[in-house]
């Protein structure tokens, strides 16, 4: 029989237990007559039309949006460390030359970029790059941090540290790689709480989280083991880099899969400087690069007006 502590107990546990599903409840639940704006941009490229009752309404194809995660993706020596400081330059400077058409939109947000491959001097190297790629001269919140040097498991752990400490400024967030967050790509459960956990940094955070993984070559999978499996699944956005067929100097850039719309395919290489430029697209090769004059960017607010009208 189960005496009158043991009923306590349970009463007790089972109390503790319900008020946590309550505020699950209460955290989760979506109601569908709520008003809700799109979320916040990060990065996006071109844009897009759509009818609505009031018109017609163009707007930005997003590549990254807040509250979200997403994957590059390529074989080896496909320069996808160039093509992540490449999208870190434009998110610094909200448009530059170096990514043509590519937007950011940082609204004083931080940029938090983690090497977890390299060592400390040739991950500064790659920060240094990043700045000397802004047109921003005021460089604002950009943490750069080389975790090459403690364990897989407190990685990620001193990622979710920083973006607690970061409270409401984080912005986008680049892990160059993830495979190191885990003992074993192929480790099923390992991999399913990293994605997991990155799932939830991000939207507790309201920043976007976007990390890079190796594809074997001659791989149909977009990335390595079961890790790559999960994150194809859960990115919001999935950018695969391979060689390009029309220059060898090129590295082409296709969006695999999409929330909302696909970006545009477009190629990029890297100039006599060591610095990353998008080149043109791969159905349009250009010979001459000319870059494109800057356009005044649109802040998150107005992009968010344009949705909800």
């Amino acid at each position: 029989m189960i005496n009158t502590k043991q009923k306590t107990k349970m009463t007790e546990k089972e109390t503790t237990e319900n008020m946590l599903m309550q505020l699950i409840k209460e955290e989760c639940a979506v109601d569908t007559n709520d008003i809700l704006e799109y979320p916040p941009l990060a990065l996006s490229l071109g844009t897009t039309t759509i009818q609505t009752k009031s018109g017609n309404l163009t707007f930005p194809i997003p590549i990254a949006t807040m509250g979200n995660i997403s994957v590059v993706t390529a074989p080896p020596k496909t320069k996808k460390t160039f093509f992540m400081s490449l999208l870190a330059s434009v998110y610094l400077s909200d448009q530059n030359t170096f990514g043509a058409d590519i937007k950011g939109y940082r609204d004083d947000k931080c940029l938090v970029h983690f090497d977890t491959e390299q060592g400390t001097w040739h991950a500064q190297r790659v920060f240094k790059r990043v700045q000397d790629m802004s047109s921003n001269k005021k460089l604002g919140c950009y943490q750069t941090y080389a975790l090459r040097t403690i364990n897989y498991k407190q990685r990620l752990e001193f990622i979710e540290y920083i973006l607690k400490e970061n409270k409401n400024k984080n912005g986008l967030i680049l892990i160059d790689g993830i495979a190191d967050l885990v003992s074993d790509v192929n480790n099923i459960e390992e991999s399913n709480l990293c994605v997991q956990k990155l799932m939830e940094l991000s939207a507790r955070n309201n920043c976007h989280i976007m990390t890079v993984i190796h594809q074997n070559f001659g791989s149909a999978k977009l990335g390595t083991g079961h890790l790559g499996s999960f994150l194809e699944k859960k990115a919001e956005t999935v950018i695969q880099l391979e060689a390009n067929t029309t220059n060898n100097e090129w590295i082409t850039a296709i969006c695999k899969r999409s929330r909302g719309y696909s970006f545009d395919t477009f190629s990029f290489s890297v100039n006599e400087f060591g610095l990353p430029y998008v080149v043109g697209n791969l159905y349009d090769p250009l010979e001459d690069f000319i870059p494109k004059k800057l356009v005044p960017n649109k802040t998150n607010e107005q992009i968010e007006a344009n949705f909800n009208n």
